[in-house]
């Protein structure tokens, strides 16, 4: 009797978990499309509550996920549990783009996987028009593959905030002469990819895939944001929803810039404003406005 009630238990366990998992998928789904292999991507909600989205690479592809709404501003959020042991090659990312095309806007966050013990790094990095090059990259005070962190951008008609764990390690402003995402709509995508001809060490080290398949998991996606789904662009705050004022003029007071510069002293490997070899003609305008 024990046995065929504890088997009854297993059992209804086992339903309710298909049951919130089921509807994990069907929440997600709705929201979002799959990139690259369909089974490559996996959703589950462990307890019918907490929705999570895992990545996966190997040699026959890569995965990832794009919004199906596109975004003119927004604060948008996820938490990201990276690749452990030798994530060499590997490229995880979380950003906006309004497409691919020569003059396309995108707002980056990037994770290049990186050898066993030694640390990943965060790219950052802003197009505007076509024109990128403006990267950010810094190392992190954390072991991002232990556990779950939070990483978020906030793009609004002033400036464009980095910001890891709610704390801000960059800040790009907008000049009324320079170049800045504002007029197209983006797509959010999240996206796990083979990034050795570029991501570690300037391409020197590849994925091994012996250690493949390779996971990345994402939960706790936010979108604050104003929704335009019209390819022509332009911008009306009746797109927005409730709780916009929050971020719609958001920009770093003087602790946050305190911040920003902590983060620049202390885990800063790589930013464009100094690489005199890559701009030998001069640095991009907005590099002498600090």
């Amino acid at each position: 009797m024990a046995k065929h009630l504890a088997l009854s238990v297993a059992a209804a366990v086992a339903v309710s978990w298909l049951a919130a998992s089921s509807a994990a998928a069907a929440g997600f789904y709705e929201k979002f499309d799959v990139v690259g292999a369909g089974d490559h991507v996996r959703v589950v909600s462990d307890d019918g509550k907490t929705q999570q989205v895992a990545l996966t690479l190997d040699r026959s592809s890569g995965s990832g996920f794009t919004s199906k709404d596109t975004y003119l501003f927004g604060e948008f959020s996820v938490q990201m549990k990276l690749v452990g042991g030798n994530s060499a090659g590997t490229v995880t990312s979380f950003y906006l783009s309004s497409g691919e095309g020569d003059g396309h806007d995108e707002i980056d966050i990037e994770f290049m996987g990186n050898l066993s013990g030694n640390p990943y790094v965060m790219n950052t990095n802003v197009w505007a028009n076509g024109d990128g090059k403006k990267e950010h990259q810094f190392y992190l005070w954390f072991d991002p593959t232990a556990d779950f962190h939070t990483y978020k951008i906030i793009w609004n008609p002033q400036n464009i905030i980095f910001q890891v764990d709610d704390v801000p390690v960059r800040t790009f402003k907008k000049y009324d002469d320079l170049a800045y995402p504002q007029s197209k709509p983006m797509r959010l995508h999240a996206t796990l990819w083979d990034g050795s001809y570029w991501a570690t060490r300037h391409g020197d080290v590849k994925i091994d895939w012996s250690g493949a398949p390779f996971v990345v998991s994402y939960r706790g996606y936010s979108a604050n944001a104003c929704v335009n789904n019209n390819p022509a662009g332009g911008w009306s705050s009746s797109w927005c929803p409730e709780g916009t004022s929050a971020w719609i003029h958001r920009e770093l007071d003087g602790a946050e810039l305190g911040t920003v510069a902590w983060a620049e002293r202390n885990y800063m490997s790589y930013n464009y404003c100094a690489d005199g070899w890559r701009f030998p003609q001069g640095f991009p305008a907005e590099c002498y406005r600090k």
